[in-house]
C-alpha cells in the first residue's frame, strides 16, 4: 500500500528547501551572494529548520530504497540508482550549477565577461571554491548514490530474510515512545567523535562526519519501513510527546549555545540535545502526516512529479535573482517574497515548458519517460 504522507513529506520539505535557501541570502551565514542588509532576527527560524531538513529526507530516502528494491534485482536496483541521481547529478554540474558560480564570481569581481566566455573558458577550471566546478546544493545526490550502492548487500540480505534478529529487534522496540529514541545513540558518537574533527563541506572526500551521519539516516529509512505495520501507528500515538520533546530539546539548543563557553564537556551535552531535537522533529513530522496526509489528491501527482526538478533548478534561479536584487534599499519582506515568487514562477515555467513535455529532456531531471 503506497503511503501517500510519504510523497506529501517529501514534496513539502523540498518546497520548504526552497524557503531555506532564499532565507540564506539574508542570514549572516555563508552563502554564495548576500544581501546588502543582514538580519540576525532570521537566524532563529533557520536554524530550527536546519536541525531536522535534511535528515528526514534521508530518512524519507530509505525507506524509498525499500519500496523500490521489493520489485527489482539488485543490479537493476543499481543501474537505476545511476541513471536517476547520477545523471541529473552530472548534467547538474555542467549545465544547471555554472551559472551560480558565474554570478559569484561576478558579484567578487573574480570575473569580467559574458557568461558564454566564462563557460567556455573558465567553467570547469579546478574545483570550488579555489575552481569553478561544483556540485553546490546538488551534493544530496552523489551522497544517495554511494548509500545506495554500498548498502545494496544489506538491504538485499533484510528483504530476503525478513524474520531475521534485527528485523524481530526493531518489531519490538519500535512500539514504544522509549525504543524509538534508542536510534539517537549512533547519531550522538558521529556528532562527538566526527564532527569537531570533519566540519561539514559537502565534498564527499573529507566530509566524513557528514558522510556517516547522514548515511546513518538513509539507514534507519530503510529499517523503520521494515516495521511499518507497528512504527506508523507508533508515531501517530505519541505525535504530541514528541512535539513536547522537540520544543524543549530545541530551548535547550538556544540555552547552551548562547549561556556557555566551548568545552568538552558543554560539547558532549549540546551532542545529546542536538540529536534529541534532531530525531524528535523528524518523528513529529512522520506522526502528525501519518494522521493527517496519508490521501491521495491530484496536486499531490502533479507536485510529487515536479519536485526533483524544482529541486535541480532552484538554487541557480535564487542566485541570479539575488545578484540582481542584492544591492536594493528594500525590505526584507518586499525581497523575499519577489525571491519566493520568482523562484516558484521561473521553476514552474521550466519544468512546463522545457521538462515535462520533452521525453529526451525528462532522465536529466531524474524523471521517467511515461
Amino acid at each position: 500500500m503506497r503511503r501517500y504522507d510519504l510523497d506529501w513529506l517529501r514534496v513539502l520539505v523540498f518546497g520548504l528547501l526552497i524557503f531555506y535557501h532564499v532565507g540564506m541570502f539574508f542570514v549572516p551565514w555563508s552563502f554564495h551572494i548576500k544581501n546588502n542588509i543582514i538580519y540576525d532576527w532570521l537566524t532563529y527560524p533557520m536554524l530550527f529548520v536546519n536541525q531536522w531538513r535534511l535528515p528526514i529526507l534521508f530518512v524519507i530516502s530509505g525507506m524509498g530504497t525499500f519500496y523500490a528494491l521489493q520489485k527489482r534485482t539488485s543490479s537493476f536496483f543499481a543501474l537505476e540508482r545511476i541513471k536517476r541521481l547520477g545523471l541529473p547529478l552530472l548534467f547538474g554540474m555542467f549545465c544547471v550549477v555554472p551559472p551560480q558560480v558565474f554570478y559569484e564570481r561576478l558579484d567578487k569581481h573574480q570575473f569580467k565577461g559574458t557568461y558564454i566566455d566564462y563557460w567556455s573558458r573558465e567553467a570547469f577550471i579546478g574545483v570550488y571554491p579555489e575552481g569553478n566546478l561544483s556540485w553546490h546544493h546538488l551534493w544530496f545526490l552523489p551522497y544517495l548514490l554511494i548509500f545506495s550502492l554500498l548498502l545494496i548487500p544489506v538491504f538485499t540480505y533484510i528483504r530476503n530474510h525478513p524474520k531475521n534478529k534485527i528485523i524481530f529487534w526493531l518489531h519490538r522496540r519500535t512500539q514504544k515512545l522509549v525504543g524509538l529514541y534508542l536510534f539517537i545513540i549512533p547519531l550522538y558518537f558521529a556528532e562527538v567523535f566526527l564532527k569537531p574533527k570533519y566540519p561539514v563541506n559537502h565534498s564527499l572526500l573529507d566530509d566524513w562526519f557528514n558522510f556517516i551521519h547522514c548515511m546513518i539516516l538513509f539507514f534507519y529509512g530503510f529499517l523503520l519501513i521494515t516495521v511499518k505495520d507497528v512504527f506508523w501507528p507508533t508515531v501517530e500515538k505519541y505525535k504530541l510527546n514528541f512535539l513536547y520533546i522537540g520544543m524543549l530539546s530545541f530551548i535547550g539548543i538556544l540555552m547552551i549555545t548562547h549561556n556557555y563557553e566551548a568545552s568538552a564537556f558543554k560539547h558532549y551535552i549540546e551532542s545529546i540535545i542536538r540529536v534529541l531535537n534532531l530525531w524528535s522533529w523528524v518523528l513529529v513530522l512522520f506522526g502528525f502526516s501519518a494522521k493527517f496526509l496519508n490521501k491521495q489528491s491530484k496536486i499531490l501527482s502533479y507536485a510529487n512529479e515536479a519536485v526533483y526538478p524544482f529541486y535541480i533548478l532552484h538554487q541557480t534561479v535564487i542566485i541570479i535573482l539575488a545578484y540582481y536584487l542584492k544591492s536594493y534599499n528594500w525590505s526584507f519582506w518586499v525581497k523575499s517574497l519577489i525571491m519566493i515568487l520568482g523562484t516558484f514562477g521561473f521553476s514552474w515555467i521550466i519544468y512546463e515548458l522545457l521538462i515535462k513535455r520533452w521525453k529526451f529532456v525528462r532522465p536529466f531531471f531524474g524523471l521517467k519517460n511515461k
